[in-house]
């Protein structure tokens, strides 16, 4: 049967939204080239009009720009459609892809979900309760080993008024014999006013001497 009918050719993908964007937009830049092309003549025969005066060669000139400005008008005219029916496939296309997100998205719960159902399965409820119980059990009998160990042996009775009104004697006892003298101020001795040897100077036979008896010597002022 291939033979005589030959084998079906397989069927190539359509376009994507994508590629059809990406086509238009190419398109409408070419357009939109034309048109910079477009104004630089127009430019050009502004200038050029500018400079002539009435007469047949500035009309021709102005019929040339006026056709120009015709072409420029509908380039942009098809330019502006072209923008327009990508700007709408663009918002087509970003639905379609947040559909499928959305999809892939659900599709992540459900198999989530399914894997949460399967672990609870494994999890026993009144097992955790009972291992609550006996860590309770085990904590309390840990406190009372504590507080065994803890215990005091052979301590004597004492009276909590005599505690008291002993304490209160040492609380005086301390304030006594607290010696504070050494904060107390220091008097610092005073500058001398006289030179030093001044108390051992004295006069023989009416000359001043020093302390080791020689004649002191006056210094002229």
């Amino acid at each position: 049967m291939n033979r005589l009918f030959g084998k079906a050719k397989p069927k190539t993908p359509g376009p994507t939204l994508t590629d059809c964007i990406s086509s238009v937009d190419g398109r409408a830049e070419s357009i939109e080239k034309k048109m910079n092309m477009l104004d630089n003549e127009l430019r050009k025969y502004k200038d050029q009009m500018k400079k002539m005066r009435e007469g047949p060669a500035k009309n021709a000139v102005k019929q040339k720009a006026l056709r120009i400005l015709k072409q420029r008008k509908m380039y942009e005219q098809q330019c502006e459609s072209l923008r327009n029916q990508s700007f709408n496939m663009e918002q087509a296309n970003y639905a379609t892809q947040t559909l499928k997100d959305t999809q892939t998205t659900v599709q992540a719960m459900k198999a989530g979900v399914k894997s949460m159902q399967k672990e609870f399965k494994n999890i026993n409820i009144d097992q955790i309760e009972d291992l609550q119980d006996d860590m309770a059990d085990m904590l309390e009998q840990a406190d009372e080993v504590q507080e065994a160990l803890g215990r005091s042996y052979a301590t004597p009775e004492v009276d909590e008024d005599e505690l008291e009104a002993e304490l209160e004697a040492l609380g005086d006892e301390i304030a006594l014999d607290e010696d504070t003298s050494y904060l107390d101020a220091v008097e610092t001795p005073n500058a001398p006013t006289r030179e030093p040897g001044a108390d051992s100077i004295a006069e023989q036979n009416g000359v001043l001497v020093d302390e080791f008896g020689l004649p002191k010597i006056q210094h002229a002022t």
